[in-house]
């Protein structure tokens, strides 16, 4: 007759195994539901708006558009630690066209430019990186131009960004963001189309982000 924990041994070896994996498991689940963040992220920027001033297809006109600061918010959606859509949007913003040829201003106008990007992140312990693409809509309104000259009220083009979160406590981020925006639209005098201006915009922001 074989010793009463013969067979005793083997089995409890293989529940304490069972156990611990368990345990690990279990305490990972819990260390991952506590440091995981939400899907949401809200991000508030001062961003420096440069038009491509010098890049008119007008060059009778040589018309300029004057760059400034501005207030940007955006709202981001994480599908997963990587892919993430964010829209960009700020309050109408109003700008003042210059003409070279003219030597001086020949009006203003307010143009509301959102601003939707498809982005991949780069998660490095704290330090995300992350590169965007979408689409920019602008529309133009409030415009105040010399008799005659007009612009196009809507415009639509490609966006491209660079950016980076940077972790300063749990759920908030500096962040620092550029996005370069191809922008134009048709100039007319009396009606008839004499060119377009292009707007093109770099914008360089920075700013904080929330993560829940």
């Amino acid at each position: 007759m074989f010793p009463a924990n013969s067979y005793s041994q083997p089995i409890m070896k293989k529940q304490l195994i069972a156990a611990a994996v368990l345990s690990t498991v279990l305490s990972g689940a819990a260390f991952a539901q506590q440091t995981a963040e939400g899907p949401w992220m809200v991000r508030a920027r001062a961003v420096h708006l440069e038009s491509d001033n010098g890049g008119s297809t007008t060059p009778a006109l040589g018309i300029s558009m004057n760059n400034k600061w501005i207030p940007e918010v955006d709202v981001s959606y994480f599908f997963n630690p990587n892919m993430a859509v964010e829209l960009v949007l700020t309050v109408p913003q109003k700008q003042t066209l210059h003409s070279s040829a003219l030597g001086a201003d020949v009006g203003t106008f307010k143009h509301l430019p959102p601003t939707l990007l498809a982005q991949y992140h780069f998660p490095m312990n704290g330090f995300k990186p992350y590169v965007g693409a979408g689409v920019n809509y602008t529309r133009f309104s409030s415009k105040h131009l010399a008799p005659g000259v007009g612009i196009e009220k809507d415009s639509w083009g490609p966006a491209l960004q660079v950016g980076v979160d940077i972790a300063l406590s749990k759920g908030l981020y500096l962040n620092l963001d550029v996005k370069k925006v191809l922008l134009r639209t048709d100039v007319t005098l009396n009606g008839s189309k004499i060119g377009d201006f292009k707007v093109d915009p770099l914008l360089v922001g920075v700013g904080l982000g929330w993560r829940f």
